[in-house]
């Protein structure tokens, strides 16, 4: 008898457990099935917001793209090159402070990462300037003794010319003289494609011995140095545009995908969650068919 009674005991005490065991698996289900809702309503919600932000980038960057187009037209046509004698470099990558839109941000950093790391002897002549704290957080896990200066506060707000000049001005005024240099951005092509691209860059010097200079009639040193001061914020405004508008296009692709992802794992989730239900239906119906059927 008392053998007995401890059996009953066992199965007694065995039978809350596998009840309890199967809740806490609906419970842990519904849980993660609530969550992935909510992640696919934000992700919804950053597309819609990133789709606004891509139509205001695009008009603005038509109207940005005379001022870095122009720039780069002088420096080909007057046929400038970098000087021999000055090894000194810099780089100059455009990104922003925001993440969540792909590898706009990364790209950049990967192009300058390894144009470093194929010549070590640019490593030491070269000075990198970062716009965004993205670019910053990538490249100074190699080159942090490289960087010269972090332009913060990127990407919140759409970019002004005024943001660029300021940019241009911290250049400036560093101290820093190079032969040459380039700056590294995204350039926009179409809602779902952008390409990496360059502008360059040079000194005073560079411009002053270029052999075609004289197309552009005669410049004294004064307008050469005012014209490179603006033409600096112009190429700087142009590439945070087209950075901008990669950004939001790219950023508006992710979140596209990831709502798209977060429908998949619903579906998913919501076919677990009532397999799962059922079976803990039906094995408590066998369970108490049984004990009904053990007191006949």
């Amino acid at each position: 008898m008392l053998r007995q009674g401890t059996n009953l005991l066992v199965l007694a005490a065995q039978q809350p457990q596998t009840q309890q065991r199967g809740m806490a698996t609906l419970k842990a289900i519904s849980i993660r099935l609530k969550s992935v809702k909510n992640i696919q309503k934000i992700t919804q919600s950053m597309k819609m917001v990133s789709a606004a932000k891509y139509n205001r980038a695009e008009r603005d960057l038509k109207q940005a793209r005379p001022l870095g187009q122009g720039a780069k037209i002088f420096y080909e046509q007057a046929e400038i090159t970098a000087p021999e004698g000055e090894p000194k470099k810099l780089m100059i990558a455009v990104t922003s402070d925001r993440g969540l839109c792909g590898a706009v941000h990364t790209g950049v950093s990967r192009n300058i990462r390894d144009a470093l790391l194929a010549n070590p002897a640019d490593r030491e002549n070269t000075k990198i300037v970062c716009i965004g704290e993205k670019s910053r957080a990538i490249l100074q896990r190699l080159f942090a003794k490289n960087i010269l200066f972090v332009a913060s506060e990127m990407g919140r707000k759409p970019p002004t010319f005024n943001d660029a000049a300021k940019v241009a001005i911290e250049v400036m005024n560093s101290g820093y003289t190079y032969g040459s240099g380039k700056i590294i951005y995204n350039r926009f092509r179409s809602v779902v494609s952008y390409v990496i691209d360059q502008l360059p860059l040079f000194d005073k010097g560079s411009v002053v011995s270029a052999p075609k200079l004289s197309v552009y009639d005669s410049l004294d040193e004064e307008v050469i140095q005012s014209y490179l001061e603006f033409s600096l914020a112009s190429m700087l405004f142009y590439s945070m545009k087209e950075g901008a508008c990669s950004e939001q296009s790219s950023r508006m692709t992710a979140m596209d995908n990831a709502s798209k992802n977060a429908g998949e794992m619903i579906d998913k989730l919501t076919l677990t969650f009532n397999r799962t239900r059922q079976a803990v239906i039906t094995r408590e119906l066998i369970e108490i068919i049984s004990g009904a059927a053990a007191l006949d």
